[in-house]
């Protein structure tokens, strides 16, 4: 059962307040979802930073279930779009359509013009679609008939792939892929997972109820994007940028060879972005380098494109972002004397303590 919309007055004004309802809001999909708790908290993470969110995993381990149990908590609208090769633009844009009652054409919209679009499949639309959803993702608006029409707000995409599948398939380009804010990549289940699966899910599967509403997700939008980020963290995320595209100059020629494309300014724009997301949904208004090298792999190893030899010998794009944030120095933290003070006292040791 839903709860009512949230009033104005009740939206949160400060962090902890936030990070409660955020956690509130992941609480009830992972009352659905069993594990995957960093597909949800990153599906979190895209939208409060205004982004959208890739999903790649085998079929059957919960990506369309997270995805629908995650509007359902969220709000708003929602539309599912099965990708298939036959689709074609006006399919999910919408269309001109002839009245004979006015004599003239009226614009049908497509299913897109929802807050939450969940794209199944999206490697199986041909090039035309994922043209079309180029300038869905990138500006918020469709084009039809010469005039613009925008996406409500909030607008997130998220969308699932089949790693596996060859046939039909046609892989998304280096641009598209680049829109995407985040790819998760969804694992199968551990074994403890495996069986709480089989027990919630065999007899009466749980509903999520929702906690938030189109308005407090852009109050909390708002807030994500006022999280303060420290010029030597931003500083930070810079090096690990540059570090994909000349790692020779950071202390790693190995993988001069290795990386044919590093990351496009998108990835600085999306450290940024979803650092300072994951800070507020973890109570801060202030993003750490640790918060940082959390989403460095989900938003930086889909924009690296391998040298042929290096997809040839099965190396992966992760592995690449993991060597190159255990090797770009991180800033730590200068305290001022009375910090320094403080915490000497904290630790210092007290008679009757061991």
């Amino acid at each position: 059962m839903s709860t009512p919309s949230i009033d104005e007055t009740d939206l949160p004004r400060d962090v902890a307040g936030a990070a409660r309802l955020l956690g509130d809001a992941i609480s009830q999909v992972q009352r659905v979802i069993v594990g995957q708790e960093h597909m949800v908290q990153q599906l979190m993470v895209a939208l409060l930073a205004k982004g959208h969110c890739l999903l790649e995993g085998v079929p059957g381990v919960a990506k369309t279930l997270a995805v629908r149990s995650f509007a359902t908590v969220v709000g708003g609208d929602f539309a599912r779009v099965q990708f298939t090769p036959d689709l074609v633009p006006s399919d999910i844009v919408g269309t001109r359509i002839y009245s004979a009652r006015t004599e003239s054409f009226e614009i049908e919209l497509g299913p897109v013009f929802v807050n939450f679009v969940l794209a199944d499949e999206i490697n199986r639309a041909p090039a035309k679609v994922q043209s079309a959803m180029l300038e869905l993702m990138a500006e918020k608006q469709v084009s039809i008939g010469g005039r613009t029409y925008p996406a409500p707000k909030p607008f997130i995409v998220i969308a699932t792939q089949n790693p596996i599948e060859s046939e039909g398939v046609y892989p998304l380009p280096e641009a598209q892929r680049d829109r995407f804010l985040l790819k998760v990549d969804v694992p199968y289940p551990r074994g403890n997972e495996e069986l709480e699966i089989l027990r919630r899910m065999s007899v009466s599967p749980p509903e999520a109820n929702r906690v938030l509403d189109p308005a407090s997700v852009r109050h909390l939008q708002d807030m994500a994007s006022n999280v303060f980020v420290h010029n030597l963290v931003a500083e930070y995320i810079v090096r690990l940028v540059l570090a994909s595209r000349t790692p020779a100059d950071f202390g790693m020629p190995d993988l001069t060879g290795v990386i044919q494309i590093g990351c496009s300014p998108r990835a600085t724009l999306g450290l940024v972005a979803a650092s300072r997301a994951l800070a507020l949904i973890n109570g801060r208004d202030y993003v750490l380098p640790t918060d940082v090298q959390a989403v460095a792999r989900d938003v930086m190893a889909h924009r690296i494109v391998l040298a042929f030899d290096a997809v040839a010998d099965n190396i992966n794009p992760t592995d690449v972002v993991d060597r190159i944030v255990a090797m770009v120095p991180a800033p730590t933290p200068v305290w001022n004397e009375q910090q320094r003070e403080a915490a000497h006292q904290s630790h210092a040791h007290q008679p009757g303590r061991s």
